[in-house]
């Protein structure tokens, strides 16, 4: 595998511009492209608001943020993008058409020693790179959100990708200061799948009354050391996301653990969508704090 000094993201979303920020961090030239200029610009502008962040709180130097902007780009032209990189990371929406388009069109405008990579969660590394003609080039590289904190990257070998292509994947993580795991391709890989199993059980503890939604994540973050309950985790990620996800899973693997209950079936149908649309399993002010339960996701005969 050629250096990588060159990279592009795809997808400026929630965690496309935070993947272009750790690499940008580590000294690698990063375009980050995606269909409209000002989905671009919004990108952009939160990895400087995250940077500014960090300088206030005195976890990043006020050089280093300088440094990091200067090595970031923004641009909707793709097909000049890949031309010129040596690293794609693919962040868009969990979609096997639109990935392995991507995928397909990536193949005939990168170079031969180009590393191929897909942020996807859920979805098969190895369906993905059979798009291209070099499935041994295509690795999974699942970063955690919020990117420039969390310390995991999932490293997912396809059934083709190369022994080189993992040593890559793993001396990028090295280089970008993360910790990193190898699994094979399997359904939701190793920490979907965990994190799933918990979330969906979280969900249907919650439908069937045994604990409001606070208790629930109150005891898995007091009790099992958790960072984040998993039904505020669900929230941040989407609960949308969270039923396609769950829907994958369930439909591949066949058992009830990932069969999608239905108060998040009823959440998602209500737009009730987590975090970014202001309620989920809880309810958030216009800060992203939560303010309290959503009534809505209470079962019947439930106390406020």
């Amino acid at each position: 595998m050629r250096p990588i000094e060159r990279a592009l993201v795809v997808g400026a979303g929630t965690m496309g511009h935070g993947i272009a920020q750790v690499l940008a961090a580590a000294g690698i030239e990063v375009t980050l492209v995606d269909v409209a200029q000002d989905l671009v610009d919004r990108g952009l502008q939160r990895i400087k608001a995250n940077l500014e962040s960090g300088v206030a709180k005195g976890k990043v130097t006020a050089a280093a943020k300088d440094a990091t902007l200067a090595k970031l780009c923004g641009s909707t032209d793709l097909p000049l993008a890949l031309s010129s990189a040596d690293l794609l990371v693919e962040a868009i929406p969990e979609d096997m058409q639109k990935k392995r388009e991507l995928f397909s069109l990536a193949d005939t405008k990168m170079h031969v020693g180009a590393l191929l990579a897909s942020n996807t969660s859920s979805l098969s590394i190895t369906e993905i790179a059979s798009a291209t003609k070099r499935p041994e080039h295509v690795v999974g590289l699942h970063f955690f959100n919020p990117v420039h904190l969390m310390k995991l990257l999932e490293i997912v070998r396809g059934a083709l990708t190369a022994a080189a292509v993992v040593e890559a994947a793993r001396a990028l993580a090295a280089r970008l200061g993360k910790t990193c795991i190898v699994v094979n391709d399997s359904p939701g890989f190793a920490t979907s799948r965990l994190g799933l199993a918990v979330g969906l059980e979280a969900t249907r503890m919650l439908e069937e009354g045994v604990a409001s939604a606070a208790d629930i994540d109150t005891a898995m973050k007091l009790g099992y050391g958790y960072p984040m309950g998993p039904l505020a985790l669900g929230d941040l990620v989407g609960l949308d996301v969270r039923l396609a996800i769950a829907e994958a899973m369930h439909e591949q693997l066949g058992t009830d653990t990932f069969r999608p209950p239905r108060l998040l079936r009823k959440l998602v149908r209500l737009g009730h969508l987590g975090k970014k649309s202001g309620r989920g399993f809880f309810l958030y002010d216009d800060k992203g704090e939560i303010v309290g339960d959503n009534p809505v996701a209470r079962p019947p005969g439930a106390h406020a």
